[in-house]
């Protein structure tokens, strides 16, 4: 009898245990997207996935960096707060302009580190609004001493994995400038290239004079920045340690830590397959595949050191009012303004794509307003600057037959897939001086909520 009893208990424990298993959820089948997507990357990866996989922003080792210039959490910690301090506007084209802008004036994070409008305003503008589109001429300045640039200012984002610097890749003594000496203007920024830096350094040394922005001993103590330069150059003798080749090497090593390493499609290529929706896979795949884009878009940061015309339009084709866009302005022509060769002109560098809908303004010029529009016209490859010759123009820029679902897919990839939500992890809560940041202007500090 308890023989009996024992074995009907294993039975009816056998039937517990079984009916538990079929109330668990199945495991999800795998997404036959993923595979697809996968082997579109293998095909264009030199080594596998990891081609495409950013470091934390914390693994300074895995970085890529200026061998002159290592990366260390003290001198990142430095240049952060040196990239938004409007204390250090200390030579103004006009004293109103004191203290009231930064290198985050055209480069802030909720922007995408972009300016945040079609033309970035830095001394001479005032205001915000809500993501900088609010930022305008001040009514009293001459536009002959605005801080503005005759052409778009580029993302300060996943600068790391470029080794020359802006549209038309002036700034920075190796790579592709090897061989552009006779470029490098005395009297000019580009004389900074002298310095043998890479581009992100060389930008930043020579940005501090272009826009104005003072560093010296005197100041830095004055703003309480004094110890944290010790702290990030304690080797340099202190008669260089203040100076503005420290002070943008700081501010160098602080930009090869933004990183949109959150976005969906970095988690996704960490393993997370359900970072990206089926829409965003699809437009992924084409954007590896059928559209070509990775022809030119590579590397961590789907970009490259490649220049290239695609007869977009320029800065002073807005329709908005533009300021110091001439029509024979040198920056038009692209890296042949730069190095003067013929082969050159109209070729603009191929431009990293995250977090790029922060900034809705698109091209050299800024005369796209969507990412869309940018794909649906490289889809179609007609050119609309007429300036730019045929014979300019590149090779891969031809009709790509895409459909319109097609054109909707890959810009669902480059919309939400590349976009890193959390930016803000790369701003400083506050600075030394306790001045408002980005700008500082009455009306910024005011809409920025620092009054």
């Amino acid at each position: 009898m308890c023989k009996r009893l024992y074995l009907l208990s294993l039975v009816l424990i056998g039937l517990s245990v079984g009916s538990c298993k079929k109330d668990e959820p199945a495991a999800p089948l795998p997404n036959p997207l993923d595979e697809v997507l996968e082997n579109a990357l293998l095909e264009n990866a030199h080594g596998g996935l990891g081609f495409f996989i950013m470091p934390e922003s914390s693994e300074l080792a895995r970085i890529p960096q200026d061998p002159r210039n290592p990366l260390t959490p003290e001198k990142v910690a430095l240049g952060q707060l040196l990239f938004h301090e409007t204390g250090i506007a200390q030579d103004p084209e006009m004293e109103m302009g004191r203290n009231t802008y930064s290198c985050a004036s055209c480069h802030f994070a909720s922007a995408g580190f972009q300016a945040g409008r079609f033309q970035g305003i830095g001394e001479g503008g005032e205001g915000f609004g809500h993501n900088g589109e609010g930022r305008h001429k001040v009514s009293d300045y001459h536009v002959i001493d605005l801080d503005v640039q005759p052409i778009r200012s580029p993302s300060a984002m996943n600068g790391a994995y470029q080794i020359a610097m802006l549209w038309n890749g002036q700034f920075g003594a190796r790579g592709v400038n090897v061989g552009t000496e006779h470029a490098w203007t005395p009297g000019t920024p580009k004389e900074k290239n002298n310095l043998g830096y890479h581009g992100l350094e060389t930008q930043a040394i020579a940005g501090l004079g272009v826009h104005r922005l003072v560093s010296s001993k005197e100041l830095i103590e004055s703003l309480g920045y004094k110890e944290l330069f010790e702290q990030a150059f304690p080797d340099w003798p202190e008669d260089r340690r203040y100076s503005p080749e420290a002070a943008g090497l700081a501010i160098a090593a602080y930009e090869r830590t933004l990183l949109s390493n959150q976005a969906p499609f970095q988690r996704w290529l960490k393993g997370e397959k359900d970072a990206m929706s089926d829409i965003e896979k699809e437009g992924a795949i084409l954007f590896f595949g059928k559209a070509e884009c990775v022809k030119c878009h590579t590397g961590p940061a789907l970009n490259s050191m490649a220049f290239y015309a695609l007869g977009m339009k320029d800065l002073f084709d807005c329709p908005e009012e533009t300021f110091k866009t001439p029509v024979d302005s040198p920056e038009d022509l692209g890296r042949g303004g730069f190095t003067g060769r013929p082969e050159d002109v109209y070729k603009f560098k191929v431009p990293q794509l995250y977090n790029m809908k922060d900034s809705p303004f698109f091209g050299h010029g800024a005369c796209f307003r969507s990412l869309r529009d940018v794909v649906a016209y490289k889809n179609a490859a007609i050119p609309e600057n007429p300036d730019v010759p045929q014979s300019q123009l590149a090779e891969e820029f031809h009709p790509l037959g895409l459909t319109e679902q097609e054109i909707d897919a890959i810009t669902a990839f480059l919309e939400n897939a590349l976009y890193d939500p959390n930016l803000l992890r790369y701003q400083p809560t506050s600075l030394p001086s306790g001045l408002c940041f980005p700008n500082n202007d009455p009306m910024s500090r005011l809409e920025l909520g620092c009054d």
